[in-house]
């Protein structure tokens, strides 16, 4: 007796439809990706996804080409990240290189559809050659990615890993993500090699073209890991700090280091403000025990961005770091805490700012570089902040550097703070761009600028001067003042690249 009830051929026959899926580009070339220490697109989104909770879209996209292009060469579907519902999709390299046809492309837009529709998180793990050359069917209007992707902006976390070479409108995804990992051994460019040489006539490899050292200075990506488990990793923790859509609070994380208590701080900064120390310690030792992730340290190096968990909720972090070049904010710093600040507007992070600079940077190249466009960003972007601002001043902050660093009069702070001995001023009084002649008048201002904490306590210019060794305390109790406060922030205006 058939225990199918006649349905066996039908099944047999989409059983082994999906079976071919499952083969990927075939053993030859997934042998081919593990040796070169890389896992498939399948193992990538198992190692992405919660076990056993992925479940796949458009498996047998490909299908009916001949001959088959197994899940047309564009893994995805969704599962879930620390039990939350997240969508992805991984290109296969395996599979004609990971090229985008028209199926992948409308898969590609059905996630954004399905993450604009459903408000959760979408991660794009790239490896892959751009549009497919042999795709030659007839052109047409279909539904674009990219357009999913600007829309979604602000919306919901967007996470790229970059786990090879990417070229191409696939590599367009991490210009348009919030966060971007690539590792060592990955490239990412808007024209591969081959390209570049017939179009320019340079020839250039993959990693003079785009490997890791020009993605980072450029800007393009975030973070470096040595490999795609590291990357992955990553992403995960990344995406804990944030909710699932702008429509969500952001998260709060109980743990056994959520109360008060002194740092230890004293030792890590310096009270002379002309000795640097690098913040990054400081930070580790000021917020909960282990949950520190500091965001592009490559890039713009003089300013910090880190998330992290204080006292259970999620804050975003901008500190300067007096150990690269004092902490003068340079136009690449200023331009990685503008677009931190916007991800952490859009999706309800309170921001902490920490203080120790002597000014954003000055001199030709500097005004070369755009520092007065890219400073006045940052302080466009921190002055529109809807979340809660804390501001602490720790040893110094000179001109326009107090202000892109949250230090104004009237500007929506919870807390304003500052350490004691702290140094104000337009300029130095102890440089030579001072410009007073007079050495008594000289030390006279230098006086002033140096009782600044003082002066600014007793005109409500700060709301307290804290020792610095209750700097966590001081924070929570802010945090806690702001907690009426913690709501969903809805979509905002989108996250520019």
């Amino acid at each position: 007796m058939d225990d199918l009830h006649g349905w066996g051929p039908a099944l047999s026959a989409i059983q082994d439809r999906h079976a071919a899926a499952l083969r990927m580009g075939g053993a030859d070339r997934l042998a081919r990706q593990a040796s070169r220490g890389r896992l498939s697109a399948r193992e990538r989104l198992a190692a992405l996804f919660d076990r056993g909770s992925f479940t796949e879209l458009g498996q047998l996209m490909g299908a009916t080409a001949e001959p088959p292009v197994n899940a047309d060469g564009f893994v995805a579907g969704w599962g879930r990240v620390d039990g939350r519902p997240v969508l992805a999709g991984a290109e296969d390299v395996t599979v004609l290189g990971g090229s985008i046809g028209a199926g992948g492309s409308d898969k590609r837009f059905r996630l954004t559809q399905l993450a604009a529709q459903e408000r959760v998180p979408l991660v794009a793990l790239v490896e892959g050659a751009g549009h497919r050359v042999t795709d030659t069917g007839r052109p047409g209007r279909r539904p674009g990615d990219l357009g999913g992707l600007a829309d979604l902006s602000g919306v919901v976390p967007l996470v790229c890993l970059v786990l090879g070479a990417s070229a191409g409108h696939g590599a367009l995804f991490a210009p348009l993500s919030d966060y971007v990992v690539m590792t060592s051994g990955a490239s990412i460019f808007a024209a591969g090699p081959p390209l570049v040489r017939s179009a320019t006539g340079e020839v250039v490899t993959k990693e003079e073209l785009g490997g890791p050292e020009v993605a980072v200075g450029a800007g393009v990506v975030h973070d470096v890991v040595p490999d795609d488990t590291t990357a992955i990793a990553r992403a995960r923790r990344y995406l804990a700090h944030f909710p699932s859509s702008a429509e969500e609070p952001a998260p709060v994380r109980p743990g056994r280091d959520v109360g008060r208590r002194r740092v230890d701080v004293l030792r890590l900064i310096p009270p002379d403000p002309r000795r640097p120390y690098p913040i990054t310690p400081v930070l580790a030792e000021v917020v909960d025990d282990g949950s520190l992730l500091v965001l592009q340290p490559g890039f713009g190096a003089s300013i910090v961005t880190a998330l992290a968990f204080f006292g259970g909720r999620s804050v975003a972090i901008v500190a300067n770091d007096p150990s690269v070049r004092a902490g003068t904010i340079d136009a690449d710093a200023a331009a990685k805490a503008a677009r931190f600040l916007q991800v952490a507007d859009a999706f309800g992070l309170p921001c902490v700012f920490l203080a120790d600079n002597p000014g954003v940077a000055a001199g030709s190249a500097a005004e070369r570089s755009g520092i007065l466009r890219s400073a006045a960003r940052l302080y466009a972007v921190q002055r529109r902040l809807r979340v809660p601002k804390l501001h602490v001043t720790l040893r110094k902050a000179f001109g326009f550097g107090s202000s892109v660093m949250a230090m104004n009069a009237f500007d929506g702070q919870t807390v304003t703070l500052a350490f004691p001995s702290i140094t104000l001023g337009a300029l130095p009084a102890t440089s030579d761009a001072g410009a007073i002649a007079d050495p008594d008048e000289r030390a006279k201002v230098a006086r002033e600028q140096a009782a600044a904490s003082l002066h600014g306590a007793a005109s409500l210019a700060y709301d307290a001067v804290i020792d610095p060794r209750d700097l966590r305390d001081a924070l929570l109790s802010g945090l806690e003042l702001s907690d009426a406060r913690r709501r969903a922030a809805g979509p905002g205006t989108g996250i520019l690249p």
